[in-house]
């Protein structure tokens, strides 16, 4: 068995267009994720997926593998799914976003050794306490319910679960947008159609929990902050210039 990472990298963003080419202490910020992954110590393969010649020139550069994929897919996991079928020792990928420059390797690693240790294992993520009240309120931020065997029952932009009444003290999980499939299990959930959950919260992982398809959950207390606003990279830099200083 075999692992690879593909960070899919888009340039049209509505909110932040040109992102993955945006300059965090004089690197592009799809280069400080590629040079984050190649860290990791069970991955075989990084690959960019990315439809537009800019950032495929430019990951080329700083010596990246690159996949361009059709423009015209209406999800990353669809951007993902092509790109995987150009591995074809991988075994299982992990798809890590473009905008996440301070992922966590251990992480990243963590699923892909439970992802090759259990075959049963079609499609995994992560989860980290969320512990900010306003967070919780916050529709940007998504939320995770789980079981008590670690699998994900629901996801949602709203706050869940929703006090009401006496209860006892819950965790709230925050989801971090970090997937691993197995190469079968990718291409049977891009053949599915986006399912109504899916559509309504505008969440992708939706469609494997309304077609009955566990997804198993990684529980870390590492939180790595993804980058969707010019203002947000501008808080990432400083960030990533504190630790370089350390």
């Amino acid at each position: 068995m075999s692992c690879a990472v593909i960070i899919p990298a888009r340039y049209a963003s509505t909110r932040f267009p040109g992102k993955p080419l945006h300059l965090i202490a004089g690197k592009p910020l799809v280069q400080h994720v590629w040079e984050r992954c190649r860290s990791c110590r069970n991955v075989r393969a990084i690959v960019v997926a990315t439809d537009d010649e800019r950032i495929a020139a430019a990951a080329r550069t700083f010596g990246a593998e690159v996949c361009m994929t059709s423009p015209d897919h209406q999800s990353g996991t669809d951007r993902i799914a092509e790109a995987a079928r150009q591995l074809t020792e991988a075994t299982h990928v992990i798809n890590v976003q473009g905008d996440e420059p301070l992922i966590s390797t251990v992480l990243v690693d963590e699923l892909a050794a439970r992802m090759m240790a259990s075959p049963e294992i079609g499609m995994i993520t992560a989860v980290h306490p969320l512990q900010d009240s306003a967070l919780l309120e916050n529709p940007n931020i998504v939320k995770c319910v789980l079981s008590k065997d670690g699998r994900a029952l629901y996801f949602s932009r709203s706050r869940i679960p929703y006090p009401r009444g006496t209860s006892p003290e819950l965790t709230h999980w925050r989801h971090m947008g970090i997937y691993g499939f197995s190469r079968a299990f990718l291409e049977q959930f891009v053949s599915w159609e986006p399912s109504p959950l899916e559509l309504a919260e505008s969440l992708e992982q939706l469609r494997a929990l309304e077609n009955g398809a566990p997804i198993h959950v990684v529980i870390t207390e590492h939180d790595s902050p993804g980058i969707d606003t010019p203002e947000q990279a501008m808080e990432v830099e400083s960030l990533i210039a504190r630790r370089l200083a350390e």
